[in-house]
């Protein structure tokens, strides 16, 4: 395959140009991740499990003091309050359902439990004394000693669990106690199938009717073109948010799962207005092949239109083709993060996407916590930028008019 393309002007152009090489490892890398989801590898409930404390900073940065204080002090009380119970049984019984982010506690008996509770209680009463516990070199020496006392109640982690842990909290947690990093990455999936989809639908439907309407003229264009001018003369984002709405509300079940919580509004809402830019190039290039002479010659031996269309026509259209194509997958992506932001797009059931980690961080912005917001908007960033090098890369490479 990779020889073949070298064989070509076009090929070799495109192996030429190292930033289109970089771009392409770049998206690479997010398809792989983009499968791994898709095979089951993050599944959409654990994107909404807590695996730790709420807003732990990313890249294991240390947390304030009063945070960090307020997290030990919450873990205590959930095992305060399984003490409390009236029973040792019941007692018993709530202790082993307690999971502190992805640990289970330590198995040991009630009376431990008691004692290293009582313990850890009398150093958070002289921490809560501190008046400024940030600037307070005694006060942070026994916060690290209440974090470890909070430490013991939980089982020891096997090699594997740190590892996960090292994973799951490396971008650290929302107010939820979600994991940033697999939010994150499940969103990839999220953005590559609406992005992939759109663009393949829109580019197909745009075509076919592009070509169409540019080969046959008469009343085939004068339909298409009336089509994509009612549509292009209603605000875009308006229509999707309209289009988008009115899916979701719609109560019927696909699969188990109501249509509303599938990606299927978003793909109607998106399909419905992308295919017209592709319709408009591809009618436009239409209208000057059809004048070509090899393209006059099939129609004077007596080949059908259908024919010369499929044969001459929309070959010599793959490069639109495929420029559009990357160009609706970026428009895609950044709609969905519009509409998701409005709560109109991608919803909480389908598990995460990067617009809905935007909206979800809106609390978390004004209380000077950045990561996920940082997380979603620059995965985001990356992904975008390698696809308009590869864009320009291609238009480049594969446009007759650049040879």
């Amino acid at each position: 395959m990779m020889q073949r393309i070298r064989k070509t002007r076009a090929g070799r152009k495109l192996l030429a140009n190292r930033m289109a090489l970089g771009a392409m490892l770049i998206i690479g890398v997010y398809l792989a991740a983009a499968i791994f989801v898709m095979l089951g590898g993050i599944s959409p409930s654990f994107c909404n499990q807590p695996v730790g404390p709420p807003n732990i900073p990313g890249f294991f940065a240390e947390a304030p003091a009063e945070k960090r204080l307020v997290n030990a002090e919450n873990t205590l009380a959930v095992v305060d309050r399984a003490l409390a119970k009236s029973t040792p049984e019941s007692q018993q019984a709530s202790l082993d359902e307690i999971q502190v982010g992805l640990r289970k506690l330590e198995k040991i008996s009630l009376d431990d439990f008691e004692l290293k509770l009582e313990k850890a209680y009398a150093i958070y009463d002289d921490l809560s004394a501190s008046p400024d516990l940030e600037n307070d070199e005694s006060g942070l020496a026994l916060l690290a000693d209440l974090e470890s006392e909070v430490e013991s109640l939980t089982a020891t982690p096997t090699f594997s669990q740190q590892v996960m842990e090292t994973i799951y909290l490396s971008l650290g947690t929302d107010r939820q106690g979600r994991s940033i990093f697999i939010r994150a990455v499940f969103s990839i999936k999220v953005a590559v199938q609406i992005g992939v989809v759109t663009a393949m639908i829109s580019v197909a439907i745009g075509s076919v009717l592009g070509a169409l309407a540019g080969f046959f003229g008469g009343w085939v264009d004068h339909a298409v073109i009336w089509l994509y001018s009612t549509f292009s003369s209603i605000p875009n984002l308006v229509l999707l948010v309209v289009l988008a709405y009115v899916f979701s509300s719609i109560n019927v079940e696909i699969f188990g799962k109501a249509i509303g919580q599938t990606l299927i509004p978003v793909y109607v809402a998106f399909c419905c207005t992308f295919w017209i830019g592709p319709c408009r190039v591809i009618r436009g290039e239409t209208l000057k092949i059809k004048e070509l002479e090899y393209v006059q010659a099939s129609t004077t031996a007596g080949f059908s239109p259908v024919y010369t269309l499929l044969r001459h026509v929309l070959p010599n259209t793959i490069h639109l083709m495929l420029i559009n194509f990357s160009l609706l997958l970026i428009g895609a992506i950044k709609s969905e993060v519009i509409l998701s932001f409005l709560n109109l797009g991608v919803q909480a059931g389908a598990g995460a996407s990067w617009g809905i980690m935007i909206r979800d961080s809106r609390s978390e912005v004004l209380n000077s916590f950045f990561w996920q917001i940082g997380a979603a908007t620059t995965l985001m960033f990356i992904f975008v930028l390698a696809f308009n090098i590869l864009s320009d890369a291609l238009q480049d490479a594969f446009d007759p008019k650049h040879v």
